[in-house]
């Protein structure tokens, strides 16, 4: 709590970077005084052994068989290894003492660098809706609509609920639109993202506020709006005590979506029919063939960078990732979380990995080789075949080449309880060369 709270300063922020710096050095030098010239060959294969282990990640994520499983136990026993020699040498105390250095050394670093936080997404106090309509996916989350009575509670605050039926997939859309021609004045969604996004479309277009109710699986845009994923039925609080939020919109042609739009070698995972049934045996199938580009179309990312303003493009990359606003920095899976929601800007993630050095190199954050990070309002991902595989929303689609990408600043007025948990606060990544400016006042 002291570093967190203390980091809030410039001065405070400085002697944490120095802090951070001296923790740092002070884990090498325990090394050389106590374990002296001998330290150097252990530093050496610990360096080695973690090389190794990452080599050997590359090659169990891109091969098959017993190549896989060789990579796999070899990357396990290397660090292994190197901790039973240190054992042996009579220095793991060495060791861990140093290990305790570098987390000091990383605990005071990341609160140093820990910009201050963003001025909250502004409120607005609005009063509770006359007529809300909420539609509701009773198979969502493993049947989270039964568990929490969504559909009683709803109707207890006198909203209208519809409940989908089993059977030909029905066009929430189109069930939203009937909606608002028959005078409801917000419209709500119990269900995963990709059914959210269908209706927030239609609210963003009709101009009345939308409601989440996170049902789902991954609720990732409930968890970007801070409401409370363990229990959904909280956010129906939003109909009686509320406030409004003005978000951005994400658009893939002419489709919206919340979360993001992948493509590549996620995308064409998620597209195959076996990985809602097997996702862990689905990918470490898909992957070998994608990472190598034995299969899937050869993509070309093209963006305008919403910071330096240049167009920048990614050849052939095996991933790419179109996010409604960028997540936070270091999280290039986008797995995480979105600081803010009305930037006006989409993330743009391209990854090109050809080998294990590359691979490895992931390793370092946003700068490392093989990874592009933009941001812009507008990328276009093109490819050598006339469609492309493309999951929006974690929904898989096959679109016509090539693929716009857009955002529509603060198209949505969402509709959340006035007490939410919120997002904690960010944690951003190791960056040495930033942590010794700030140290010298430069930061």
């Amino acid at each position: 709590m002291g570093i967190v709270a203390g980091a809030r300063s410039a001065r405070a922020r400085r002697w944490l970077a120095r802090s951070a710096i001296v923790a740092g050095v002070a884990a090498v030098l325990v090394l050389l005084m106590f374990a002296e010239l001998e330290s150097i060959a252990l530093v050496g294969l610990g360096i080695a052994a973690l090389a190794l282990s990452a080599a050997c990640a590359w090659w169990a994520l891109s091969r098959r068989g017993l190549g896989r499983i060789l990579a796999f136990l070899v990357g396990v026993a290397a660090p292994v290894g190197v901790l039973v020699l240190y054992a042996l040498s009579g220095l793991l105390w060495v060791v861990l003492v140093s290990l305790a250095l570098c987390g000091a050394a990383g605990s005071a670093g990341r609160a140093a660098l820990r910009e201050p936080r963003h001025a909250p997404t502004p409120e607005f106090r609005v009063p509770p809706p006359k007529r809300p309509f909420l539609i509701m996916n009773p198979w969502s989350g493993g049947g989270k609509v039964a568990k929490f009575r969504l559909k009683e509670k709803a109707e207890a605050l006198d909203a209208d609920v519809l409940v989908l039926e089993p059977g030909p997939q029905q066009d929430v859309a189109e069930l939203a639109r009937r909606a608002v021609s028959d005078g409801v004045d917000l419209l709500g969604v119990a269900a995963g993202d990709g059914t959210q996004a269908q209706v927030a479309a239609v609210a963003a277009e009709k101009g009345i506020p939308f409601l989440v109710v996170p049902a789902g699986t991954r609720n990732h845009f409930a968890l970007d709006l801070g409401l409370d994923r363990e229990d959904p039925s909280t956010s129906l609080d939003a109909l009686t005590d509320g406030v409004e939020l003005r978000v951005d919109l994400g658009y893939i042609g002419e489709l919206a979506f919340v979360n993001n739009a992948s493509f590549g070698a996620y995308a064409a995972v998620v597209q195959s029919p076996a990985y809602r049934n097997d996702k862990v045996g689905t990918i470490l199938k898909m992957l070998p063939d994608l990472l190598t580009y034995r299969s899937g179309p050869r993509l070309v990312l093209r963006a305008l960078d919403g910071k330096t303003g240049e167009q920048q493009s990614v050849l052939e990359p095996q991933a790419v990732l179109v996010s409604n606003n960028p997540y936070r920095v270091g999280d290039h899976a986008g797995l995480g979380r979105r600081d803010r929601l009305d930037s006006g800007m989409l993330g743009i993630l391209g990854i090109k990995v050809d080998s294990a050095a590359q691979a490895a190199g992931m390793l370092r954050g946003k700068h490392a080789s093989g990874l592009t990070v933009l941001t812009g309002r507008d990328v276009v991902v093109d490819a050598n075949e006339p469609e492309v595989q493309v999951g929006v929303d974690g929904e898989s689609l096959t679109l016509p080449a090539p693929v716009h990408c857009r955002i529509q600043p603060q198209a949505l007025r969402v509709r959340v309880p006035r007490n939410r948990p919120g997002v904690p606060p960010t944690r951003p990544p190791m960056d040495w060369r930033r942590l010794g400016k700030l140290a010298l006042g430069d930061g």
